[in-house]
């Protein structure tokens, strides 16, 4: 297992070639949504064989429409690269956001399996 601080706020380990979890601390928020994404598309770059990644949310303190917009961003890029995006341990406020706006079942669904985002 190998893990990295990639900044303040995320850890990553990698217990296999298949499987990759991102840490999440603080905000998910405009000022670190951008740093996510792309410890998320560096570490699929770095795992061809991935297959499943872990957004490890427990101590997430707070996600706004930025932090909503990136998870939205990174669903459509595992899914397409046949990955299953988890998020894992999600706060309530986290739920409460993705509940009211549509998109839990959408980000939470196994691949296959998940329900289209409402438009406008």
């Amino acid at each position: 297992m190998t893990a990295h601080p990639p900044g303040d706020g995320l850890t990553v380990t990698t217990p296999d070639r298949r499987t990759a979890h991102l840490h999440l601390s603080g905000e998910l928020d405009h000022t670190t949504a951008e740093e996510l994404l792309a410890a998320a598309l560096q570490q699929i770059a770095a795992q061809p064989h991935l297959r499943d990644l872990h957004l490890d949310c427990a101590h997430v303190r707070a996600c706004d429409p930025m932090g909503l917009s990136l998870l939205l961003a990174l669903h459509r890029r595992t899914s397409a690269a046949g990955i299953h995006l988890h998020l894992d341990a999600r706060p309530p406020a986290m739920d409460r956001l993705l509940t009211v706006t549509g998109t839990l079942t959408h980000l939470t669904s196994p691949p296959g399996e998940q329900g289209t985002v409402p438009a406008g």
